[in-house]
Parts: C-alpha cells; sequence; structure tokens
C-alpha cells in the first residue's frame, strides 16, 4: 500500500517533508514531482493528468491519494475516474469548478514575477502561465457522486478562496468529512504540518 502525496503548483515534494516526518508510516510515502512527471512532455493539464495516471497504475494494489490545491485537483480527478483503485482520498484546498476570476488573477501575478522566481519551482513561468489556461474550463463536478472510498476534506481556516469550495465537496462525496486547520492559510503542509500530520494519522488510522 502507498500513501501519495502530491504538492501544489509554486511547491515541490520537500514541501510535505516537515508533514511526513511527523507521521508513523514514513516509509510507505511517495511525493511525486509535478515537473518531472511530464519527463519533456507540453506542459497543460491534459499531460499532467495523463502522467500522474500513469504514476498511480504503476503501484501495486489500491492507493491513498493526498493533494494539496493543483495535487488535490489531480487526486480528485483521478478518484473520480479510477474508484476501483483508490482506498482512500483527502483533498487540500481544494476546487473542483475552476474559479475563472481566481485564475485570471493568478495568472496576472505570475506574469510580473520574473522568470528567475519560478526556478526553484521545477516550472518555467512560460509552464504556470499555459498550465494555468488549459485548466480554466476543468469542471470535476460530474464525477463526485461516483467515489466511493472514504474522503477528507481539509481547508485552513483562513483559506478564502477555497473554504466554499472543501465545503461543497465535503457535502457532495459520499462518505467525506471536513476538517479545518485552526490559524492556517492555504499551503497547509508548510504553515501547520504537525496538525495536519495529526489529522491524516487519525483519518487513516479508522
Amino acid at each position: 500500500m502507498s500513501y501519495i502525496f502530491l504538492h501544489g503548483l509554486g511547491q515541490t515534494p520537500d514541501s510535505w517533508n516537515q508533514v511526513i516526518s511527523n507521521m508513523s508510516f514514513k516509509e510507505e510515502t511517495l511525493c511525486p514531482s509535478l515537473p518531472e512527471m511530464l519527463h519533456g512532455r507540453e506542459c497543460n493539464y491534459e499531460n499532467l493528468y495523463g502522467a500522474f495516471c500513469r504514476c498511480c497504475q504503476r503501484e501495486p494494489g489500491k492507493i491513498d491519494l493526498c493533494g494539496l490545491s493543483l495535487g488535490g485537483i489531480l487526486s480528485l480527478h483521478y478518484a473520480a475516474e479510477h474508484p476501483e483503485k483508490v482506498k482512500s482520498l483527502v483533498l487540500i484546498g481544494t476546487q473542483y469548478v475552476m474559479p475563472k476570476k481566481l485564475l485570471k488573477i493568478q495568472s496576472a501575478v505570475f506574469r510580473l514575477m520574473p522568470a528567475k522566481a519560478f526556478a526553484s519551482m521545477g516550472f518555467s513561468k512560460k509552464d504556470f502561465l499555459q498550465l494555468s489556461g488549459t485548466m480554466a474550463d476543468l469542471d470535476l463536478s460530474g464525477g463526485l457522486s461516483g467515489i466511493v472510498c472514504p474522503v477528507l476534506v481539509v481547508c485552513g481556516e483562513k483559506d478564502k478562496a477555497n473554504r466554499k469550495a472543501s465545503e461543497e465537496l465535503a457535502e457532495r462525496i459520499p462518505n467525506a468529512s471536513l476538517r479545518l486547520i485552526p490559524g492556517s492559510g492555504h499551503e497547509v503542509n508548510r504553515q501547520a504540518p504537525a496538525r495536519l500530520a495529526d489529522v491524516l494519522e487519525g483519518f487513516w488510522k479508522k
């Protein structure tokens, strides 16, 4: 059994280090890199999702998925299309219908940032802009009712941009529950790693 942690856009696999260090089953975790998954393919959502599907299918047996933001979107998409493969699902600060206004603001911020600011994130500035553009029409609402595994929806208490979507996901997905992380914003894995680790262990031990 594998616990797969998928980071958000602007993060790296190391963004999970403090969370995993507080957990009791470190040896069973995988933290793939989103940019490296593409293996030189054009950076768009379709290619990234396809690469993630192949990554999951290589794992023997069922998998436990935990994704934040973009990682949560990919995990949600996969669980909806491959319910037989997913044992449990954790969605952190995750949207299921892309908020076009938020994506436009995000893209505007990316355009203002110097190219060198993206160097440590794996994706180039061009990749960030292209990926955001290809996600604009993404709508996963049709597959929510088909997710049959236990689901934990997590959102930082201060993450106003994603809290409504998190509440809706917890209502619309069967066997889903919602946990708000006090004092945390969007990047719960960086801002409240010990608290998040406790929540995850409690969920998975059930």
